[in-house]
Order: structure tokens, then C-alpha cells, then sequence
């Protein structure tokens, strides 16, 4: 039995393809039509199917959409109508974008049935598809779930689970506009950044003092005695935020923090103001994780949403909790979506035998040593090898400095690069992180890197309280040993801690292997690891790595068996 999930209906457009209820293929769109996050989150678009990602999955199966027994997409018309009924607040802040967003749902089935889809379709709301996402993932057979985004279909903005078998049921929830996905979304604009930019937000929060609007937070955004939060909506006027062009209402952030929005360079107030933010995350997050807990009795915690993809705040809601296992969706952001409404289907709706594990993130195009050579072929003027002993050759170029393009195998799920569209390079010089950030990504100073770490190795390296597979996509951020600091200079962020990847021999044996050489030679079992990008998605094909590193200052491509080079400079 085939299953095809599809997230279209705001952004991240994805598709995600089940065999037998077994993850077969999956993808995000703006991979394949380099267009950041898949689409514009717009309300006459929903109906923009993510055609590229369909066409792998379906492709990677080897089979037509005729052949697909169910097709099922991350979004419920009639929740969506009944909050436009009842009036309440909606992603869209005026009534004729609702209508026209509704008015479009329709088209999506019927744009399937035109294509040859002959099977039964089905809706599953956001919040659902996200937390099917996580524990249908998982190995957990009962979990508490929780989910933590900007809104769903129904006016909520985080929503909690109680999981068990091939069951989910919603215990509780938050309601909009009380939101931490917008409240990022806000302050983004309020320091100057994007709608998107939350991530440049949580890496400038370690640079500032939480305690200088520690108390003007706390007026914003609050705990509740039932395990939820709220905040001072008429204050932060969440409706108005625009994603194209992103703009805000920040008025009332100003009111309350007595700070002007950023226009010019980054100052100590600003980092201060991420600070705050990201400490009352941290407070938010963790109070609903330790009231789920008491609720559900659980000692499992499954995280999804996209505030899921704050390391920070996972780290702190899972170590200082009482739950004794975690397991985040790699994909937790609206990405994901495609992967929860398939597996929701096939365990929720179906009842068929629970899904197994998603054990790695791989799941997206891979290329084989012929077609990575013919479009090699198509670059006459690159200087293409094939070293014997690859893994070696690449550790030798790390450790004189070289920053390496390296695509290799099939291509992640999610927003982090895990070792197959991945930039990497020598974590021990400070230096490195200089010359990535500034001259190969050409982004802000205080964007961390990651370590990818050998997992044998972590706990020699890191403090883990508790070890969590959520390590092993960069969702948690770990103290690192002082001792180890030394050695670890372009990785380590301002306040000593690092966003890892441990790296396990049986799910990514080749990148595995590279670090295993890497530490051979030099006592570090780790690599500096970034995305493969530069100012846009990460790459997918080979012909968008060579065209992104001939662009930029990445010295050698490690692509396939390939070392390339380019050629001297006259």
C-alpha cells in the first residue's frame, strides 16, 4: 500500500511517500525549484503543489500517482471554516484572505484526480500531521507529545498529546494569538531580521544578559497555573506580521522594552533583548513539558512544531524534566508535515501495524557515480580525482585547512545538513568559523557552527545529562568539556556550548568514516559542519553543487569518490 503526504498549504512544501506504512522517499520542495521554503506563504496559493518532491517520491518508488492507494495532505477545511464561522483569528488578518484561502482548499483533491490519483484522499490538521510526525517516527509505543509552532487550522498555537499504539489523542491546548512561534516571529522583525529569521535570533541570544529585560518579558509572556501560557496580545499585535516583504507591528515591543527597532549595526541592547527572549522560551517550553509529564505519566516526550527546532529550549525541557526519553522530528517545522499526514493515515486513520522508526533523515535524491561524472563532465576546466582512499584524502585537506563541499549519498530532511550536503572543515582554529561565516556563507558573526561528532565520542566532549537521539540532527545544545576547549575553537559557541550532530557508523557510514580519519590524525573526533548553501536552499542535484562551489571560496568539492578542484589562477 502506497501513501503520499503532502504539506502545500502555507510553506516548507513537502512530499513524503510511505510503502506499507515504511518511509520510502521524502523531500522539500525548495530543493528542487531553489525557491526558500518551497513557496510564498500566501492565501491564494495553498493549492501550490509541491510537484518536484511528488515526481521524486513517486519516481523513487517506481511507480505513478494511479498507483498510490491514498493521498493525504496537512490542513482540515472544515476546522479552518468553523474558525472563520466563530470569527476567531486566523493566519490571515482579514476576512476576504480567509475566504479566499478556504476557497482554494477545494482545488487541491480536485488537482489530484486531474493528475490520474484514483484512491481515497485525506485531510489531517496541522497540529495532528505535526505530532504524528514525532511519535509515529519514534520507537516510543506511548508518549506525551507536544507542539509548539506559530498556529494550526484551528486558532491554536500549541497543542498536547497523550500517544499510545497507533493512537493520538489532544488533551489540551494553547489558543492564538498566545504564540511563541509568532512571538519569534515578531522580535525577528523588532532586531532587524526577517519573518524566518528565528534561527539568527537564537544564535545572537547567547551573546546577551537575559536579566536587563528579564521583567519586561515577563509582562509579554507568561505561565499559566492549567500548564499553558499566555501573553499581552494587544501588546504584540501578532496579526499584523507580513511575510512578504516582512514587516510588523513592533510598536508595542518598543513600549514595553523602551528600545527602538534595530535599522542600523548590531548593539549589546539587541543582543540582550534575544537574550530575554530566549530565556522566557526556556521557561515556557519547560513548565508545559513538566505539566505534561504529570498529566500523561508519561516518561517519553515526543517534540515537533517548528519552536521545536530551538536546541536551546529542547535541551532545557528535556534535561530539567522528568522524562527519561526524547525524540524530536528532524523535521520539525512545517517541512515535516508531509511525513505526519502519511504516517497519521497509515497508523490513526488506517489501524494498520505501527510504523517503524525513521532511524535516519536520508531520505532525500541520491546520485550515482555515473551521473555525478557526467555533469562533472559538463565543467571541463575543473580538476576532477579520484583518490584511492577517499575518506583519507578528505581528512588530509581538512587538517591543512581546506574548506570542503561534501555531497555524498541522499540528500537530508529538515532545515540541518547531516553530512551529505554539508560544508565542512577543521573545528579546532577559530579562525575557520571566520572564514566560513564571512567568506564562504557571508553571513552575521554570530551564527554558530555545528560539530559533527563521532557518537562514540560524545560524552568524552559534551555534557549530556541525558542522551537523546535528537543529537543526531542538531536539536540540542550541549555544554562542552572545558578541557576539550582548546580544540574546538570554531565550533564552540560564546557561551561554551555546541549545536551537535553525533554521527553513528550504521546510518552514515562515509561521513562516519571521513571524521574517523579526521581524528586519526588529530586526537578531535569531529568536523566543523555547516549546510552546503550559500544565501539559498541547501543543494540537492550535483549540478547545484558545482555551481555553488564555483561561486565561492570552498576550496575543494568532495562529491561522490570525486575530489574537484578548480583550476589555478593565471
Amino acid at each position: 500500500m502506497y501513501i503520499l503526504g503532502i504539506n502545500s498549504v502555507y510553506h516548507e512544501s513537502s512530499a513524503c511517500l510511505l510503502r506499507d506504512g515504511v518511509v520510502l522517499a521524502a523531500a522539500e520542495e525548495e530543493r528542487f525549484n531553489r525557491v526558500k521554503h518551497g513557496k510564498e506563504a500566501r492565501a491564494d496559493n495553498p493549492d501550490e503543489l509541491p510537484s518536484a518532491a511528488i515526481e521524486f517520491c513517486l519516481a523513487a518508488a517506481g511507480i505513478t500517482l494511479a498507483e498510490v492507494d491514498h493521498v493525504t495532505v496537512a490542513a482540515d477545511p472544515e476546522i479552518i471554516a468553523d474558525v472563520l464561522r466563530q470569527g476567531r483569528p486566523s493566519p490571515w488578518n482579514n476576512r476576504e484572505k480567509q475566504e479566499l484561502f478556504l476557497g482554494k482548499l477545494p482545488d487541491i483533491p480536485r488537482r489530484f484526480t486531474e493528475l490520474g490519483f484514483t484512491g481515497e484522499f485525506h485531510w489531517v490538521a496541522h497540529h495532528t500531521a505535526h505530532a504524528a510526525s514525532a511519535y509515529f517516527a519514534s520507537t516510543f509505543d506511548d508518549a506525551a507529545v507536544l507542539v509548539i509552532d506559530a498556529l494550526g487550522d484551528d486558532a491554536f498555537s500549541t497543542r498536547f498529546y497523550r500517544a499510545e499504539g497507533t493512537k493520538l489523542e489532544c488533551v489540551q491546548s494553547v489558543r492564538y494569538p498566545a504564540s511563541i512561534g509568532y512571538l519569534w516571529e515578531l522580535v525577528s522583525v523588532y532586531l532587524g531580521f526577517g519573518v524566518y529569521d528565528a534561527a539568527k535570533v537564537m544564535g545572537l541570544a547567547a551573546y546577551g544578559d537575559p536579566k536587563r529585560f528579564a521583567a519586561a518579558f515577563d509582562q509579554l509572556a507568561w505561565t499559566t497555573p492549567d500548564g499553558g501560557f499566555d501573553m499581552a496580545t494587544d501588546v504584540l499585535r501578532f496579526a499584523d506580521i507580513l511575510y512578504y516583504p516582512p514587516s510588523a507591528d513592533t510598536s508595542g515591543l518598543v513600549a514595553a522594552l523602551g528600545v527602538e527597532p534595530r535599522t542600523g549595526e548590531l548593539e549589546q541592547v539587541h543582543q540582550d533583548v534575544a537574550a530575554a527572549l530566549q530565556e522566557k522560551t526556556n521557561e515556557l517550553v519547560l513548565h508545559m513539558a513538566n505539566h505534561l509529564q504529570r498529566t500523561t505519566g508519561s516518561t517519553r516526550l515526543c517534540l515537533a512544531g517548528g519552536v521545536a527546532l530551538n536546541c536551546v529550549a529542547n535541551q532545557i525541557a528535556f534535561e530539567h524534566s522528568d522524562f527519561a526519553e526524547l525524540y524530536v522530528q528532524p523535521a520539525a517545522h512545517d517541512g515535516g508535515l508531509s511525513v505526519g499526514a502519511a504516517l497519521h493515515v497509515w497508523n490513526h486513520v488506517l489501524g494498520q501495524s505501527r510504523s517503524p522508526e525513521m532511524p535516519h533523515a536520508y531520505w532525500g535524491p541520491s546520485f550515482s557515480d555515473a551521473e555525478i561524472a557526467a555533469e562533472l563532465a559538463k565543467h571541463p576546466s575543473l580538476v576532477v580525482t579520484s583518490p584511492p582512499d577517499f575518506a583519507a584524502a578528505v581528512a588530509d585537506l581538512l587538517v591543512e585547512g581546506n574548506v570542503i563541499g561534501l555531497f555524498q549519498g541522499a540528500m537530508e530532511l529538515g532545515p540541518r545538513a547531516l553530512g551529505n550536503r554539508s560544508i565542512i572543515g577543521d573545528p579546532r582554529a577559530r579562525a575557520m568559523r571566520e572564514t566560513l561565516n564571512h567568506k564562504v556563507k557571508h553571513r552575521e558573526y554570530f551564527r554558530p557552527l555545528a560539530p559533527s561528532v563521532l557518537a562514540e565520542h560524545v560524552a568524552d566532549w559534551f555534557t549530556v545529562a541525558k542522551p537523546t537521539t535528537a543529537a543526531d540532527y542538531m536539536l540540542m545544545a550541549y555544554p562542552a568539556n572545558p578541557a576539550k576547549h582548546p580544540d574546538m575553537g570554531a565550533v564552540l559557541h560564546v557561551d561554551n556550548t555546541c549545536r551537535i550532530q553525533a554521527v553513528h557508523q550504521s546510518t552514515n557510514p562515509t561521513f562516519h568514516r571521513i571524521i574517523t580519519e579526521f581524528h586519526t590524525r588529530t586526537g578531535v573526533p569531529m568536523v566543523l559542519n555547516t549546510s552546503f548553501n550559500d544565501q539559498e536552499p541547501i543543494i540537492c542535484t550535483p549540478a547545484d553543487a558545482i555551481t555553488t562551489y564555483q561561486k565561492t571560496e570552498i576550496d575543494y568539492l568532495a562529491i561522490g569518490p570525486y575530489l574537484v578542484t578548480k583550476p589555478p589562477t593565471p
